[in-house]
């Protein structure tokens, strides 16, 4: 690049030699066949020549003449010379003297006739234009600059569009609310929709809409609007911000979002057409804040447990339970609207065991379950599962129990058939419902008398082989014992038949086995959750004033 700048002999000699040496200089760059050198060093000489006029070595009308002949090399030069002018325009603008910047506009101003006015708008800066004469008024120009940009990108072109395009949505909801139950087929009213779209320039975006406002309407149609929506959209990033957005419509103060937008989301995700980390972000409440709330709740129960250490006055008594009492009917009166709880609660509904564990993996332990809606569709899916070995295992002799209607879609979990099946996902769901299986007796019986089942065969078994397999499984259900069987049997109101049905599973331990079970209930699992430990202290609290 050295040899590019203009050397100090040329512009003392330039009317003698260094006019014809400098055009002799940009014909050679001109003719090189590598337009990216020559694009760098013709820019680089036109810069030299402009910054020497700028410092006053060459005068204005000099080098403009000589500019004019340099302009008809090539096409682009005028570009060139407009791309130099701007970079001086940003220099001259920051220098103190202020005869150079005079010196700039003069040079500029000369080569008016080589540069279009219209390339020069797009370079040169406001003020520069204004001295110029190519504008009336800088703060005008920069004015209408701001209002063209504005419609260009940030106008919104589509709006009210329900308003504009009143028939062809006016058919959209109508095909889609048609009654489904004969030939109609999604294949069908698919190409109806694109028919819409075309005819009446339906937005994209808009009727996927609607069309899921529709399923939201009618979510019992699973079949018919899941294949539809896989069939109209492949951008899954697209159908879950809209989704996203539905859910925040629900997010006010006193809001309250409606089961069939989380039937539509659990169907959605249970089929794949969205991702559960995307959809996770949009709902509310925040991670953070159910992690408060659960260490808020540990807390309460430990200052429980510390009055029962403290002597209290009877009035002072009667005062904290009244507290109490009014703490709860708040908690009762104001049900949270937790949109993480929904739609776990619906993806437990419609049998997706999976996306509800990632859900619950993301939640502080037994927080979902504590909640009886989800630890009732927890319960209610484990019934569905277990149903076929509870049939032909464990059912008493003479007992007639009701038929359960099992899920019908193939992406629910695998029935049970065998012993060895619990260890797919039996075991892993009794393991997050915890004490909280007291909500429902009738799978806690049924859990209690398959493990007598089990029992039954495990003592029986002869072969060596077979009998490694079930002390895995033995193993399972004593964690289950430990873990699940004895907590909720704390929570249960007095059942004798719970008692008695616990006491057949756990007399077939063996004696060290069940004395450790007794040992853990005491010492261990009353300290472990928030609820044992509440129940603990009313059930003290009663005792002692029983033996007043």
């Amino acid at each position: 690049m050295a040899a590019l700048i203009l050397p100090t002999d040329w512009i003392k000699n330039w009317e003698k030699s260094g006019k014809n040496d400098f055009l002799q200089l940009c014909r050679d760059l001109a003719g090189k066949a590598d337009e990216e050198v020559f694009l760098k060093d013709l820019q680089m000489a036109l810069y030299e020549l402009c910054w020497h006029v700028v410092h006053g070595g060459l005068k204005v009308d000099v080098a403009a003449s000589l500019l004019a002949d340099v302009m008809e090399l090539r096409e682009e030069m005028p570009s060139i010379l407009a791309d130099v002018f701007c970079v001086l325009d940003i220099e001259t603008g920051c220098l103190e003297e202020k005869h150079k910047r005079d010196h700039f506009i003069q040079l500029v101003g000369a080569c008016l006739c080589c540069v279009s006015e219209a390339v020069l708008k797009e370079r040169l800066d406001p003020d520069t234009l204004e001295s110029l004469g190519l504008i009336k008024q800088a703060q005008q120009f920069n004015q209408k600059i701001v209002k063209i940009k504005t419609k260009l990108f940030y106008k919104q072109q589509k709006f009210n569009l329900l308003r504009e395009e009143n028939e062809g949505y006016a058919k959209l909801v109508t095909e889609l609310g048609q009654d489904l139950s004969g030939n109609v087929t999604s294949h069908l009213v698919l190409e109806s929709i694109k028919s819409l779209i075309g005819c009446f320039n339906l937005d994209p975006n808009r009727v996927l809409d609607i069309i899921l406002e529709v399923y939201e309407c009618r979510s019992d149609q699973d079949e018919f609007f899941i294949p539809l929506i896989k069939s109209y959209m492949c951008e899954h990033q697209t159908l879950c911000h809209i989704l996203g957005f539905k859910f925040k419509f629900h997010q006010e103060p006193n809001g309250e979002t409606p089961s069939s937008l989380y039937h539509v989301a659990a169907a959605l995700l249970q089929h794949h057409l969205i991702a559960l980390e995307d959809l996770y972000v949009h709902l509310l409440p925040l991670d953070s804040s159910i992690v408060e709330e659960h260490k808020r709740e540990i807390l309460e129960a430990k200052q429980i447990a510390r009055k029962l250490t403290m002597v209290v006055v009877p009035s002072e008594k009667s005062d904290d339970k009244e507290k109490e009492k009014d703490k709860e009917e708040e908690k009762n009166e104001k049900p949270p609207n937790n949109q993480k709880l929904g739609l776990l609660e619906a993806l437990l509904q419609i049998g997706d065991w999976q996306h509800a564990q990632s859900i619950m993996e993301q939640m502080p332990p037994f927080y979902a379950t504590s909640h009886k809606s989800i630890a009732v569709a927890l319960c209610q899916l484990l019934h569905l599962i277990l149903e076929p070995l509870y049939r032909r295992a464990a059912v008493p002799k003479g007992a007639k129990g009701c038929v359960l209607n099992l899920l019908r879609n193939r992406q629910a979990p695998g029935l049970v058939e065998s012993f060895e099946d619990l260890r797919k996902d039996v075991f892993t769901m009794l393991g997050y419902l915890g004490p909280h299986l007291s909500h429902d007796p009738i799978l806690f019986a049924k859990i209690v008398r398959l493990g007598k089942s089990f029992m039954k065969e495990y003592h029986s078994e002869s072969k060596q082989d077979a009998k490694e397999k079930m002390d895995t499984l033995l193993s399972c259900f004593l964690s289950i014992a430990d873990q699940v069987l004895l907590p909720s049997l704390t929570l249960m109101d007095c059942n004798a038949c719970m008692s008695e049905e616990i006491w057949g599973f756990f007399k077939l331990f063996p004696y060290h086995h069940r004395y450790r079970l007794y040992g853990q209930w005491k010492n261990e699992t009353y300290s472990s959750h928030p609820l044992l430990v509440k129940v603990k202290a009313q059930t003290v609290d009663r005792a002692k004033y029983i033996m007043k």
